[in-house]
């Protein structure tokens, strides 16, 4: 297909104000001003209308599939809170693809999630990156694990107080990560040496330990559910005694902290944003948090921790980060390719690069505007929408 006569956002580059992209099989072949584009294409052509041109947009943060549409207990899979670690639980042994909130994604132009168990555990267990096309979770899934998602505050405090078990304190939230990472240590360093000298005996199997071997190798990022200022700070800190990959996600007070965190170099996933300020760490809650992060020049995504806010208001979630002083461009970015950088996924999606997974948008106006309409949704070159 060829899509030509509209705004191409890039993501990667310049802004193009009447340009074109090619696609050609599953990936991007090439994009450009009009002048640019082939004289003689054989393809089918779609005409954008003096519309606009951009990257299939990217949660990086939410839900979904974990808890069902319309359902109670018998749908909800986000959180095995019997157990406050639980490294080894994997997202996609509880996604339910033909939940009907995939299809809201898909006409709302949301192409790829970042989705995984929920926050009642400080180890809650491994997100998975997927596209929102499809029936069967195995044809879905393009990075699992994409992360190992923690969290601190509220969430563990909450759930355990009311099963009068640890951890009921910030404390021993954060003692019982270290107690796992140490344990984690300790398990490789016996593997290391049992395949290294015959004589070392290999530890037992044990599934956590086994699965948190890649986040300490630092091979997978975490993912650290945290809003309070010093809920952040504690999960920066333990991620640099055990040199961890990370990135925090909702960062709610993050705007109080920022100087500190640019000089952390760390990347927040910001959100939800469409909700109210329903409990104590949310207090400081302000749609300006993107922006200020951005102009400290921080890494920041805008996602919709779906259910909370559902998916298909990714775009108004964005679009609410401009009223809040972010740049227009800056928080398209923010559900784009910086998503995708957070995501570990800038190799394929995020932007209009030649060779890139053909997964873009055609909106009849500025894609953030909420007067806009949805046109065409591409995923990997396939045609999901088109009107």
């Amino acid at each position: 297909m060829l899509i030509i006569n509209g705004t191409v956002h890039t993501m990667d580059g310049i802004t193009i104000p009447d340009g074109f992209v090619q696609v050609e099989g599953s990936k991007i072949a090439a994009v450009g001003p009009i002048e640019q584009c082939p004289k003689q294409y054989d393809g089918e052509i779609y005409d954008a209308k003096g519309g606009h041109i951009q990257p299939g947009f990217i949660d990086a943060h939410c839900h979904l599939g974990m808890f069902g549409d319309g359902l109670g207990i018998e749908g909800d899979d986000g959180n095995e809170a019997t157990d406050p670690c639980t490294p080894h639980l994997r997202a996609i042994d509880a996604i339910n693809p033909l939940d009907r909130c995939f299809q809201e994604a898909r006409m709302a132009g949301v192409t790829t999630v970042l989705t995984g168990p929920g926050s009642a555990n400080p180890i809650s267990g491994q997100f998975a990156a997927i596209k929102t096309d499809g029936t069967w979770i195995d044809t879905m899934i393009r990075k699992a694990p994409a992360a190992m998602k923690l969290a601190l505050g509220e969430n563990p405090k909450l759930t355990y107080h009311e099963r009068r078990e640890t951890p009921t304190t910030r404390m021993a939230t954060a003692a019982l990560l270290r107690e796992q990472f140490s344990k984690a240590l300790e398990y490789m360093d016996k593997l290391e040496r049992s395949e290294q000298d015959e004589d070392e005996d290999a530890p037992d199997y044990d599934a956590k330990l086994e699965a948190l071997l890649p986040v300490m190798r630092g091979e997978l990022p975490v993912h650290i559910h945290a809003h309070r200022a010093d809920d952040i700070a504690t999960g920066i800190r333990i991620c640099k005694e055990y040199n961890l990959k990370y990135v925090i996600v909702h960062g709610t007070e993050a705007h109080l902290i920022p100087e500190l965190l640019a000089q952390e170099g760390a990347g927040v996933i910001t959100g939800p944003c469409l909700t109210d300020r329903s409990k104590p760490e949310l207090s400081n809650a302000t749609i300006e948090l993107p922006a200020i992060l951005q102009r400290f020049g921080i890494k920041t995504a805008i996602c919709t921790d779906h259910p909370e806010t559902p998916i298909q208001y990714l775009p108004l979630c964005a679009a609410m980060a401009v009223r809040g002083g972010m740049t227009p461009e800056g928080a398209l970015a923010a559900i784009t390719i910086h998503a995708a950088e957070l995501g570990g996924l800038a190799d394929r999606i995020g932007s209009l690069t030649v060779g890139k997974d053909a997964d873009l948008t055609v909106t009849s106006t500025h894609p953030l505007n909420w007067l806009s309409r949805m046109k065409l949704v591409m995923l990997e070159g396939k045609v999901l929408y088109c009107n």
